[in-house]
């Protein structure tokens, strides 16, 4: 492996920058070098990273054990916390969808689209890999080895550089990986760790315009905004989660109950958590006290409008800041609307394009919510906690993109590729 952080920590500003500069180079070469792989000779590598993976789980939960003591007295919120932490079930998880990665279908070399023109040339749309990815993230470790292994699939080089709190878990997962895969006939440097808790390390390696072709990055709004505003190499990104859940006059009281606790409560630090629940003032009556009381009895501090303050006095008022915050914890705001154009019209002007859901029995509601709502992901009868990878059948995701080009939603392993044109004449020439 590259130098390791202790190595990178005294490193001068050029030194440190040859070294990321390396890291990258090293990637545009393995990501060549990937071309040749089969779909077969990729599916071994993916499950020797699984059988790896499971069989060093001991010793990187143990280093991942380190990293939240230290997470925790360093006093990291709550919900990082909770990211950060490698329990068995995650880990199981984990591994459980490298291997779901492993017997996916191979999306490279898939023809899209086919024409012959009216001269006898054929041309061909095929599905390639996007090249050398960056990976830059905070907390979750998981994503080191989602990552990882999409990439694999795609035949795209990665470099990864997690957050300095999960650095010992992710040096683990990496350690792991790349002796399982290149001992399975993985290019060299077809995984690649930017060993280095320098926080330099990220503004050079987005500026690598040469070697990496695209960057994702996966944390904080602060974070992504900092890689959007510096980043010489194209970014797909989403800044934060302010999903809604809309309750509609047509909406069966006991199934929005459901879903929308789920929405909020499931797991609520993670970016596809229900933030804001707004009501149609023709259930509202019916509807408010028994959703106050189920999120009460949850443990969620509830921040509503007059309407909603009505019904109990533990309800805090809400502010203006509080119609696009993204809490990320046991916190809700809830609002009544006077119409399902209200509610567009709200989710629209708060939402981050991430995931909004409708419940409501009314056909002609759920599709005009669903035409006119512009987010990435909309929901009909269902919880904002569908919006992930695992659950769309991806196996795994790289994130969920808010961008309109050149992926929306969760990035799984057709969102990591483009597409070259393959065009088949016989001596064609052109008159």
């Amino acid at each position: 492996m590259e130098k390791n952080a202790s190595d990178t920590k005294g490193q001068t500003e050029s030194e440190l920058k040859a070294y990321v500069s390396r890291v990258g180079e090293d990637a545009r070469e393995a990501s060549l070098a990937m071309a040749s792989l089969s779909a077969e000779q990729k599916t071994k590598i993916l499950h020797a990273i699984a059988d790896a993976l499971e069989k060093d789980r001991e010793s990187i939960q143990a280093e991942n054990a380190l990293d939240v003591v230290d997470a925790k007295q360093n006093g990291i919120s709550a919900a990082l916390v909770d990211r950060l932490t490698l329990n068995d079930q995650r880990y199981q998880a984990m591994v459980r969808g490298v291997r779901e990665i492993a017997e996916a279908e191979d999306p490279v070399g898939e023809d899209i689209e086919e024409s012959v023109r009216p001269n006898g040339l054929r041309l061909i749309k095929r599905r390639v890999p996007i090249g050398g990815i960056a990976i830059i993230y905070e907390s979750r470790p998981n994503v080191t080895v989602d990552a990882a292994a999409l990439c694999v699939r795609t035949s795209n080089a990665v470099v990864l550089r997690g957050g300095s709190e999960a650095y010992r878990t992710n040096s683990a997962l990496v350690d792991s990986m790349r002796r399982a895969s290149t001992a399975a006939g993985l290019p060299d440097n077809a995984i690649s760790f930017v060993d280095s808790t320098d926080r330099r390390a990220v503004e050079y390696l987005i500026k690598l315009d040469e070697c990496i072709d695209l960057v994702i990055p996966r944390g904080g709004e602060g974070l992504i905004r900092y890689v959007a505003e510096h980043a010489r190499v194209p970014v797909l990104k989403h800044y934060k989660g302010v999903c809604h859940t809309y309750v509609d006059a047509h909406a069966d009281v006991p199934s929005s109950l459901a879903i929308c606790v789920n929405a909020k409560c499931q797991r609520p630090g993670v970016c596809n958590a229900t933030e804001t629940i707004l009501v149609h003032r023709d259930i509202a009556k019916q509807f408010l006290p028994s959703l106050v009381d189920a999120l009460r009895a949850e443990g969620v501090e509830i921040r509503g409008d007059e309407h909603v303050r009505a019904i109990s006095s533990d309800v805090v008022a809400a502010g203006d800041d509080d119609w696009g915050a993204e809490y990320l914890a046991l916190i809700v705001a809830v609002r009544v609307v006077d119409s399902l154009e209200d509610a567009i019209a709200h989710i629209n002007r708060y939402g981050s394009r991430h995931t909004e859901a409708i419940v409501s029995s009314n056909l002609a509601a759920q599709e005009r919510f669903v035409r006119e709502v512009d987010s990435g992901v909309v929901m009909v009868n269902a919880s904002t906690r569908f919006n992930d990878g695992g659950e769309f059948g991806m196996g795994a995701e790289m994130g969920i993109s808010t961008d309109k080009l050149h992926a929306r939603g969760p990035v799984g392993s057709r969102e990591l590729t483009t597409y070259k044109y393959v065009v088949c004449g016989a001596g064609h020439i052109r008159e």
